[in-house]
């Protein structure tokens, strides 16, 4: 009986000290990969799991996760800010002109949350991890490369519709305003070309890019006849147009669009036009390797934007509200 009691209390001692290593060493050493392995090695397969199925059915929303989560990390780091409803203490990103009427996905986040939730048992793994896990996973679901995230995040209990306006790249912005935004963010000009090579995949609506199809000098004739079909000069705000050749498929050809003056966007042709970037942008025209493994650095890269950790922020029961 007494050396049965000596093991349970070994027992204990041991689970003690390895709950306590895992709930202070993401406060002491920032974001890790491993930072669910341990308490709940289930919690990747099942956001993968929703991501897929997301995915199969309805291509265009990998695009629209990867796309939340880039949203959501330029307005004060990576924090789930862009997910909280409006309330009378949120003042909603979603309401943003970046993202009112035009981000979408969050139906797809709430159902990954409540998979993941049960899944692990409790609610353990973040809004904001759950927003990296699910970029990534839908670049991958494209035909894209991978990564490993980096997790650990918390979530922010607070949103900012003015900074989504003022800190989230614009579709009518010239290269030197790309730029400075990037750097705002500590992403210099590579990060600024291979993340904006996320435009691979995805759809713009018309609103957006209108006066590049109307105004703009450095698109190709025919490509801007083409638009036009789509996206009158008044009306129709909401047509769709790819934002390159193949929008269902993580592919280079957005760069070989570029070197045509195809890009869909102002912001998109900008990287390819006389600038400090057009190098860049023919090599990973010529090769998408090159592209693919760059692009997997600064998604990580991205992600380590002021992340909250430690005691920071919360783990958001629903990702929608504050606890």
């Amino acid at each position: 009986m007494a050396f049965s009691s000596l093991n349970f209390f070994r027992a204990l001692l041991l689970l003690f000290l390895a709950t306590s290593a895992f709930s202070t060493r993401p406060y002491k050493e920032g974001l890790t990969p491993h930072f669910y392995d341990y308490a709940c090695p289930q919690a990747l397969p099942a956001v993968q799991r929703i991501v897929e199925a997301a995915v199969q059915q309805e291509r265009r929303m990998g695009a629209s996760l990867l796309r939340l989560h880039f949203h959501d990390c330029f307005v004060n780091g990576c924090d789930a800010s862009i997910l909280l409803d409006p309330s009378p203490t949120i003042d909603s990103e979603k309401l943003a002109f970046p993202n009112n009427n035009s981000a979408r996905g969050f139906e797809v986040i709430d159902q990954i949350k409540a998979e993941v939730d049960k899944a692990c048992g409790y609610s353990l793994v973040s809004c904001a991890d759950i927003l990296a896990i699910a970029a990534r996973d839908s670049v991958v679901a494209l035909g894209g490369p991978s990564w490993e995230v980096q997790l650990g995040r918390r979530d922010s209990t607070r949103a900012s519709r003015t900074t989504a306006n003022t800190d989230i790249p614009a579709p009518n912005m010239d290269l030197p305003s790309l730029i400075s935004t990037f750097q705002k963010q500590g992403l210099d000009t590579r990060d600024l070309v291979a993340l904006s090579g996320a435009h691979t995949i995805g759809f713009a609506q018309c609103r957006v890019f209108r006066n590049r199809t109307y105004n703009d000098a450095n698109i190709a004739a025919d490509f801007a006849g083409s638009l036009r079909s789509l996206c009158p000069r008044t009306g129709e705000d909401s047509n769709l147009a790819g934002l390159d050749p193949s929008p269902a498929q993580f592919d280079a050809l957005y760069f070989h669009n570029l070197l045509a003056q195809k890009g869909l966007l102002h912001s998109d042709q900008a990287l390819y036009s006389g600038g400090s970037t057009d190098e860049l942008v023919k090599t990973y025209s010529d090769d998408a390797e090159a592209f693919w493994d760059d692009f997997a650095k600064s998604m990580i890269k991205m992600g380590n934007i002021k992340p909250l950790i430690g005691n920071q922020g919360q783990i958001r029961l629903n990702c929608r509200k504050v606890n």
